[in-house]
């Protein structure tokens, strides 16, 4: 047999998307481990999914990069954000979710060779995206509590001769929601070495007070050489639909259209037509969705605290990191990985969990990764389950 490509043999499959399948192998067990909604989208959205359904063009072949009516849609929502207009024909590029915005975006920068700096922990696809992109992954480390970095390691890492840094904002899976002082260090240091910034920014409404959303490309002089990528599918719980975008510079967008016409043609053309009708929610909507994933936010993590097991608090996203440490410096998982523990966990209590060591360049084997993107009954019922683990303690 022919030998198979290096650069896939040099990562796995995805552990989250892993961990759904065990989930879903392990009857009446809570899947806290990918993260997607287990409530409905708003009824606007269903509504007009409804009335898209009958026949007409919405089911042939869209634009490649997008439908006219949802590119206008984007660009407008975001040209106050961005403080410059917009052009939703030549800076906007509708994609297959933001999955495939961020590899289009990755593409369409590198080079094989190129070194792409990823902050870690960091979500599993990034290093993936750079190594089929052909380039190298550094990773610059974020420090818990708050996950801040030094600024002299991420100079370094420019310094290195990277092409482009990686910034999820906020940050799945630790919730870092990164300050306008730190996006202005990244873009300053992006500029003094040329460097792309490519974002990723799908939980932006996600954001939890006091902290507040920065989009990068909004900052003095960003624009030119940022890559924003981001996703409906946070925002009106659609994570099925697969729609995700991209804004950048003309010239920039041009060639994200022509990675994403070979890689996907385009996304769905019915749903592009009805996550139109999300737009038109008003900002009440993004105020009642904050204010339901902080009372998720509050519930789940009061719930963990009653269970002693000790977690990060997020300031953005719907994520939180368990320490298991206890568990498994304990005899009765003695040599376990954090990946042996989750696979445990679900069929012992009924949570699915993804494990931290996925997400990490560093050795970490002592985190799992949690998420509340559930009705509060579902987080209640898990947080009851998770309780029972230190029975199991010896």
């Amino acid at each position: 047999m022919p030998k198979l490509s290096r650069g896939v043999g040099t990562f796995t499959d995805s552990v989250i998307r892993r961990m759904t399948r065990i989930s879903d192998e392990t009857p009446g067990s809570i899947n806290l481990s990918q993260g997607f909604p287990d409530f409905d989208p708003p009824r606007p959205l269903l509504e007009a999914l409804e009335a898209m359904s009958s026949g007409g063009p919405q089911h042939q072949y869209p634009i490649t990069y997008g439908s006219e009516k949802l590119r206008k849609c984007i660009a407008d929502k975001y040209s106050p954000k961005l403080g410059r207009t917009v052009d939703p024909e030549t800076e906007v590029v509708v994609t297959c979710g933001g999955t495939e915005a961020m590899m289009a975006a990755m593409m369409s920068v590198c080079d094989p060779g190129d070194r792409v700096i990823v902050f870690s922990p960091f979500y599993e696809n990034y290093g993936a995206d750079a190594i089929l992109s052909g380039a190298e992954p550094v990773y610059v480390p974020l420090t818990p509590p708050d996950f801040g970095f030094d600024p002299a390691a991420l100079e370094t890492a420019f310094a290195g001769g990277a092409k482009a840094i990686v910034v999820c904002n906020p940050s799945n899976p630790c919730g870092k929601v990164f300050s306008r002082e730190e996006l202005l260090l990244i873009e300053s240091l992006a500029e003094k070495y040329d460097a792309f910034v490519i974002t990723d920014e799908v939980y932006e409404h996600i954001v939890f007070d006091p902290w507040v959303h920065t989009m990068a490309a909004s900052l003095p002089g960003a624009w030119e050489r940022t890559i924003t990528c981001n996703s409906l599918s946070k925002t009106f719980s659609i994570t099925g639909w697969r729609l995700g975008f991209v804004l950048a510079p003309a010239e920039t967008a041009e060639c994200v259209k022509k990675v994403h016409d070979f890689l996907t043609i385009g996304a769905p053309a019915p749903l592009q037509e009805a996550v139109c009708a999300g737009f038109g929610l008003g900002e009440a909507y993004y105020r009642d969705m904050k204010a339901a994933y902080t009372r998720k936010r509050e519930l789940f993590c009061a719930g963990l605290d009653e269970a002693g097991l000790p977690h990060t608090v997020p300031q953005g996203s719907y994520f939180v990191m368990v320490d298991i440490s206890e568990f498994l410096e304990n005899p009765a998982f003695h040599g376990w990985t954090d990946l042996q523990f989750c696979e445990w966990m679900v069929k012992a209590v009924g949570v699915a969990a993804v494990p931290g060591s996925s997400f990490f360049a560093e050795d970490v084997n002592h985190l799992i990764r949690l998420h509340f993107a559930r009705s509060e009954g579902s987080l209640t019922e898990a947080v009851e389950r998770l309780k029972k683990l230190k029975e199991f303690l010896t």
